[in-house]
């Protein structure tokens, strides 16, 4: 890390040094320094802040077994206080952190430092519930509500969650043990969901056992995830890595995932509930991934698409001991479109299908689906693959009385 000037008070510095452009609106990355008391942080950020504190200041006990639950939510509130004069920075020392959930707030970064630990608490009392999420109609592991993430925030522009590839720990064993012994009245945590909010970044950190999805940004716009580790056992429940849930103009770039379920699962609702909500996920970008999940895909669009998915290019894409490259996964009662889908520069190691398209996927959050509203899929372009011990090139399963027509096209 470069020295950091000693500055007078914790204000940050920043010196614009790279533009990027998500769709038709641009992103702008800074390059940020703060001093605080412990070190001198230098890092990419969408925005730098004029105020930084440490989670220490609040009362934070980093010896992994004192709850920081409160810690968290009482630095996350006086900090809010500074969102309209420069925003503020939260960071978080090396040590073992346990907290249950916390919201974040508007112009703020949460920064891990190295050798820094979020523990996802296993107590839960201190997990807040939330109702269903409106395009989906239901829980995805039980019918009625669902605990809010570890790390959660609605409503927001202008959030950071980044580090020197601090480590969250969602200990998830104790939420799969409870999922595989059909023990859960409400859908498990994720680790990190920001809802109908802009201009978010996820970048530098290392993320482990999450309870279920890993980060799930929805019904959101303007969104940057970079640099991630993501790690989970290959057998572990529904650990999808990454899941833009009817999000416009999202970039993915630089991860490794380990995951029991998809690496990456573009989606937009669920049956009549996502039609009626009518939010498509588009314009997404997904590069320089690699991905091991020997039962399910690197890029999965769908099941869950009945808001749309369309204009999603990935390029430069590695999977190693994966059942599926791009899968799409669709059923009756879906409806919208998956469409205008490009793919290019894969290279593929042990792999039992590269291309994979269901249209029988069943999975309904209710009976009151429409058996009418059959799913459109067109303009799906893939080139330049290469593929080692694969046991089948393709696996197509359309739907009776939908045809696919040009659809696939491989050059």
């Amino acid at each position: 890390m470069k020295p950091c000037p000693k500055l007078s008070n914790s204000h940050v510095v920043g010196v614009i040094f790279t533009v990027l452009f998500l769709g038709l609106q641009g992103v702008r990355v800074a390059e940020c320094r703060v001093a605080t008391r412990l070190d001198c942080l230098e890092y990419p950020a969408i925005s730098c802040r004029k105020h930084s504190a440490l989670l220490t200041d609040f009362g934070g006990v980093g010896d992994g077994k004192t709850s920081n639950t409160r810690a968290f939510q009482y630095a996350i509130s006086n900090l809010s206080h500074y969102a309209s004069d420069g925003g503020a920075l939260l960071v978080v020392p090396p040590g073992k952190w346990l907290t249950g959930s916390f919201n974040l707030t508007s112009h703020f970064t949460l920064f891990l430092q190295n050798e820094a630990t979020i523990l996802a608490s296993q107590d839960e009392s201190e997990w807040p519930t939330l109702p269903v999420l409106p395009s989906y109609g239901r829980g995805r592991d039980a019918p009625d509500g669902r605990f809010s993430s570890l790390i959660f925030g609605t409503n927001l522009t202008d959030v950071v969650i980044t580090g020197y590839n601090g480590t969250i720990d969602g200990q998830g064993s104790y939420w799969w043990d409870k999922f595989h012994k059909g023990e859960l009245k409400l859908t498990r945590p994720y680790m990190i969901e920001i809802m109908f909010s802009d201009h978010i970044q996820i970048s530098n950190l290392t993320l482990i056992n999450s309870p279920s999805w890993f980060v799930h940004p929805i019904y959101s716009s303007d969104i940057i995830i970079q640099g991630l580790t993501i790690l989970a056992p290959v057998d572990s429940p529904n650990t999808d890595g990454i899941d833009p849930d009817s999000c416009t103009n999202t970039r993915i770039e630089d991860c490794y995932i380990v995951s029991g379920d998809d690496c990456i699962a573009v989606k937009s609702g669920w049956d009549e509930h996502g039609i009626k909500f009518g939010m498509p996920s588009q314009h997404i970008i997904i590069r320089r991934l690699e991905c091991v999940s020997p039962d399910s895909a690197m890029i999965a669009l769908g099941s869950e698409m009945s808001g749309g998915i369309q204009d999603v290019r990935a390029e430069d894409l590695t999977a190693i001991n994966t059942q599926s490259a791009v899968r799409i996964k669709t059923a009756v009662g879906r409806g919208a479109y998956v469409r205008d889908i490009f793919v290019k520069g894969m290279s593929l190691n042990t792999m039992k299908y590269v291309f994979w398209m269901t249209g029988s996927y069943g999975s309904h959050p209710d009976p009151g689906f429409d058996p009418k509203a059959l799913p459109n899929i067109t303009g799906i372009n893939y080139r330049d693959v290469y593929a080692d011990n694969v046991t089948y090139s393709a696996r197509l399963e359309g739907i009776a009385n939908d045809p696919l027509q040009e659809s696939v096209f491989l050059m």
